[in-house]
C-alpha cells in the first residue's frame, strides 16, 4: 500500500533556528497525509468496521471456555488495536519515506538545517495519532455497542500501547531506512504485517494456538503486545517478558534505523 506523495517544499535557511521545525514539518506532512485517504481507511475505518461486523454476528458476544472465558468480541479488541498500529507503522509509513528518498525529496531536505529526526518524528506523530484515535474509537464502540468491559488496569493498558507503538514504529522506520525503493518498502512492510498479525491472533486467537506457536508469538512485537493488552484488560499488570520484549524491539530497531537512515 503506497501513500507516497511529493511534499510541498519546506523553506529553511541556515540563519533560522531549528526551534519549531518539528511542528512545521508535521503540519506539512499532515496535509499530505490527509490528501491520501488510504491511511485513514485502513488504519482508522477498517478495524472499526471489522469490529462492528464481528460484534453483529450472533454468538460472538457469548463467553466460552475455549477463549479463556472471553467472548470473541472481547478477544478481538486487543487484536484490532494492534492491527491499527501495525497497519500504519508497517504498511503506511515505510512507502512514504522510501518514496521521498526515491523522488529525491530527502536529498533536497538534506541541504537544509533539517535533521532527519524531524522528518521521522513528524511521520511517527501523524501515524501514531491516527492509531491512537482508532484505538479510542475501537474501545468505545466495543464498550457501548457490544458491552465489552473497559480495561480494568488502564495505566498498564496505556503503557502497553505506548511500548507496542514504539516497537512497531521503530521497525517501520528501520524498513524505511534500508529499503531501496517504494516497492521494496511495500513488500517488506506487507510481509512483516501479515506475519505479525498471525502471531497477534488475527486469524487464530492466541488462546487456541498450540503452546509452541504461542511461545514463539510471545517473542514477536504483536504477540507480546496483544498478550500484555489482554492482561491489562483483565486487570493485571502484564506479566512475564511482554513489556521487556516490546522495549527491546523499540530500542534495537530505533538505534538501527537512526544508524542506517539515508537521505539518498
Amino acid at each position: 500500500m503506497s501513500t507516497a506523495t511529493t511534499p510541498a517544499p519546506i523553506t529553511l535557511t541556515r540563519r533560522r533556528p531549528a526551534r519549531g521545525l518539528l511542528a512545521r514539518v508535521t503540519r506539512t506532512e499532515l496535509r499530505l497525509f490527509l490528501r491520501e485517504p488510504v491511511g485513514l481507511l485502513w488504519g482508522l475505518l477498517f478495524p472499526v468496521v471489522l469490529l462492528v461486523v464481528l460484534g453483529s454476528i450472533p454468538g460472538t458476544r457469548k463467553h466460552g471456555d475455549d477463549l479463556d472465558g472471553q467472548s470473541v468480541v472481547e478477544a478481538y479488541v486487543p487484536i484490532l488495536t494492534a492491527f491499527t498500529f501495525a497497519m500504519l507503522a508497517l504498511n503506511a509509513m515505510p512507502p512514504v519515506l522510501a518514496g521521498y528518498r526515491e523522488k529525491g525529496v530527502l536529498r533536497r531536505l538534506s541541504t537544509t538545517p533539517l535533521p532527519p529526526s524531524r522528518v521521522l518524528g513528524a511521520q511517527i506523530l501523524i501515524h501514531g495519532a491516527v492509531a491512537t484515535l482508532a484505538t479510542a474509537v475501537i474501545t468505545l464502540v466495543a464498550r457501548f455497542a457490544f458491552g465489552v468491559h473497559l480495561p480494568r488496569a488502564p495505566f498498564a493498558y496505556v503503557v502497553t500501547i505506548a511500548l507496542t507503538a514504539l516497537a512497531l514504529f521503530a521497525i517501520g522506520l528501520f524498513v524505511s531506512a534500508v529499503a531501496a525503493d517504494t516497492k521494496v518498502a511495500n513488500g517488506a512492510g506487507a510481509v512483516l504485517f501479515f506475519v505479525s498479525m498471525f502471531f497477534a491472533g488475527l486469524w487464530l486467537p492466541r488462546a487456541k494456538m498450540p503452546d509452541t506457536l504461542r511461545t514463539i508469538g510471545d517473542c514477536t512485537p504483536l504477540g507480546a503486545g496483544v498478550r500484555a493488552l489482554g492482561d491489562a484488560t483483565a486487570g493485571h499488570w502484564p506479566h512475564g517478558s511482554a513489556l521487556p520484549v516490546l522495549a527491546g524491539y523499540a530500542l534495537v530497531f530505533g538505534i538501527a534505523s537512526a544508524r542506517w537512515f539515508r537521505w539518498e
